[in-house]
């Protein structure tokens, strides 16, 4: 039996993560589905040329599809902390850096591990 790729794992592993977090605020359409599988492919290619940056994959493909996702339809995902003022999305920290969670800016708070939200 082969061994799985690290490489293969990480990108399954931020596309499931990323699916999870669409799916969960109901925006997992075949398009933007399309969006988090571009991301993949892209990074795929990053961290081949930069391969400790293996760590990173999921927190850079859910920032790449927030971003699709912007350009294509409007912010994602809203916060759900903040109930007054206008509507914002959540940011996904560390910028670059293992174990991303989606954050609230404004309120300073943690709302879910990327993968986590309900």
């Amino acid at each position: 039996m082969d061994a799985i790729d690290p490489l293969e794992q990480a990108l399954h592993a931020a596309r499931a993560l990323v699916l999870a977090d669409l799916a969960a605020r109901e925006v997992a359409e075949a398009e933007v589905v399309s969006l988090v599988e571009a991301s993949v492919t892209h990074r795929r290619w990053w961290v081949e040329q930069w391969p400790e940056g293996i760590e990173f994959v999921a927190g850079l493909v859910a920032q790449d599809v927030q971003d699709a996702l912007l350009e294509r339809y409007g912010r994602w995902p809203l916060c759900p902390v903040c109930g007054s003022g206008d509507p914002h999305a959540l940011d996904v920290e560390p910028e670059l850096g293992p174990d991303p969670h989606w954050v609230c800016a404004k309120a300073g708070v943690v709302v879910a591990p990327v993968g986590g939200l309900r």
